[in-house]
């Protein structure tokens, strides 16, 4: 098998400000033709920024399509011209209004890659300091300190539903874990 579909036609079916939408005709490893559907997202980013007392920073916000405030890590989307781990400095920041260092990549998330081509990158920081915080125009949040032992416990009993959140906590959970017992 080499699993593999190759492109024959793409269809633009939507244009928008963060994504895009595309109908595509593809051939199957069999030579047999399919229809796929397809957004196309600039990628996100989210950070697990951690306090000094073991607290992680989230941010709750109201997120529409789901008509509901949402508990989350810092997040966004990707900005052109800059790396992921810089577009997760600068929404560290604006969301939060911290300052993070000693960054290390949690590694990338596929949220829904069956119909989405959107690549999350994780990383986990310790916070350095705190400045102004400044969101986007269109962006009101409020920030929390939650525990790194009762965000995991959050997760577990499905309180905090964001994918990116979720695995973002358990990642840095564990590696907070490993670095306390010397591994």
């Amino acid at each position: 098998m080499k699993l593999f579909e190759k492109t024959l036609e793409t269809k633009s079916i939507f244009e928008g400000k963060v994504i895009h939408v595309k109908h595509d005709t593809v051939e199957l490893e069999n030579g047999e033709e399919a229809k796929r559907e397809v957004v196309e997202h600039p990628g996100g980013v989210c950070v697990a920024a951690i306090t000094e007392n073991m607290e992680l920073l989230f941010v709750r916000q109201f997120r529409y399509p789901y008509k509901e405030v949402v508990l989350e890590l810092p997040a966004g989307k990707l900005e052109k011209g800059q790396t992921p781990l810089e577009n997760g400095k600068r929404e560290l920041l604006e969301e939060t209004g911290a300052i993070g260092r000693e960054y290390i990549t949690l590694g990338k998330l596929y949220p829904s890659p069956g119909y989405c081509g959107e690549i999350i990158h994780l990383y986990f920081c310790k916070i350095d300091r705190y400045e102004q915080q400044h969101p986007d125009e269109d962006e009101f949040v409020s920030v929390e300190r939650i525990p790194l032992d009762k965000a995991v416990e959050m997760v577990l009993n499905n309180e905090i539903p964001d994918a990116k959140t979720q695995v973002a906590v358990l990642k840095a959970a564990y590696l907070v874990k490993k670095t306390m017992n010397g591994d």
